[in-house]
């Protein structure tokens, strides 16, 4: 059974439906990207699944729990980081994030454990004892992180995590959520960085005007759009090579769609389900054409997202 159901949702506030029937699934130890872009109903959903926002129609379950009948102890299995970073000036790391997990119960010597655990999971084992002022700000974003998980919760939600930090910070951060997935967490991810969604993700949602578009793995999303990948290759003809017949060959290989010759490049559509790069390139090979330069290339998700929304996600 999915860590994560969610049945037919609908969220309105008025007469503004910001979920409208909205379903979906997460698997028990996956990570889980929910995309879509400003006022698509992607917060509102998080909202619900976090017990935080009550909703009109349809069922959430989350380990097997209904979410209004078993609301307080659905709670202490949620950790959330939410997008606004929710920690206190006056405090410094640790009490920061020995607050938060006192929250959840936790007492005594575990609470200390846990708390210098966190800590050192985020890699902050050395700021402990400094404030969040004069952190910087992918510091405070891994703090913000750590609030959040002191608790061992076995489902995580990120919010945007890694808006505003440096590079090492963001790779810091999506190691950590990895590391989290690997250690048996379920987690939901949202972002405005395609990157890091192709980079973490297992499967992924698309959200629009409330209404859910498409929800699968990558190669699956891709599949929507198209099925076939580009094969670009960078060659020199030698001197009366039959190009023609060259390319008429190629064309007649199994998944191949097309062949188109401009220049020194030579590309090849092949249908995204054939493994057949190997075999074009062998029958460049066969043929003495040098291989200056290769690329394939198929639609990232940011084509993707366009095609399926007609705009940006940003």
């Amino acid at each position: 059974m999915p860590y994560v159901c969610v049945d037919n949702l609908v969220k309105k506030y008025g007469e503004l439906t910001a979920v409208d029937h909205i379903s979906f699934t997460v698997e028990r130890g996956e990570i889980f990207g929910l995309l879509g872009p400003n006022g698509a109903g992607k917060s509102t959903t998080l909202n619900v699944i976090t017990t935080l926002t009550d909703f009109n129609k349809g069922e959430v379950v989350i380990d097997g729990m209904d979410i209004r009948k078993d609301k307080n102890r659905i709670k202490q299995l949620i950790g959330m980081v939410p997008q606004d970073i929710a920690i206190y000036n006056h405090l410094n790391a640790y009490e920061n994030v020995k607050f938060f997990a006192s929250l959840y119960g936790l007492r005594g010597s575990r609470l200390k454990k846990n708390v210098l655990e966190a800590l050192e999971f985020v890699g902050l084992s050395d700021k402990m004892k400094e404030k969040p002022r004069k952190m910087s700000g992918g510091m405070r974003r891994r703090l913000n992180i750590a609030c959040g998980i002191a608790h061992e919760p076995r489902l995580i939600v990120l919010d945007e995590p890694t808006v505003g930090v440096d590079t090492q910070s963001r790779e810091h951060i999506l190691n950590s959520i990895k590391l989290l997935r690997d250690r048996g967490a379920t987690v939901i991810y949202t972002s405005h960085y395609m990157q890091e969604v192709e980079e973490i993700c297992d499967r992924i949602a698309i959200i629009d005007k409330g209404k859910m578009i498409a929800c699968g793995t990558e190669p699956e999303l891709v599949s929507m759009v198209t099925d076939v990948k580009s094969i670009y290759v960078e060659t020199r003809l030698p001197v009366g090579f039959d190009l023609e017949a060259f390319c008429k060959k190629i064309k007649l290989m199994p998944g191949v769609k097309g062949v188109k010759a401009e220049d020194y490049v030579i590309r090849v559509d092949i249908s995204i389900g054939q493994n057949g790069t190997e075999r074009i390139i062998q029958e460049f090979i066969n043929n003495k054409l040098p291989l200056d330069n290769i690329k394939s290339e198929v639609p990232n998700l940011d084509t993707l997202f366009l095609t399926l929304t007609g705009r940006e996600l940003r």
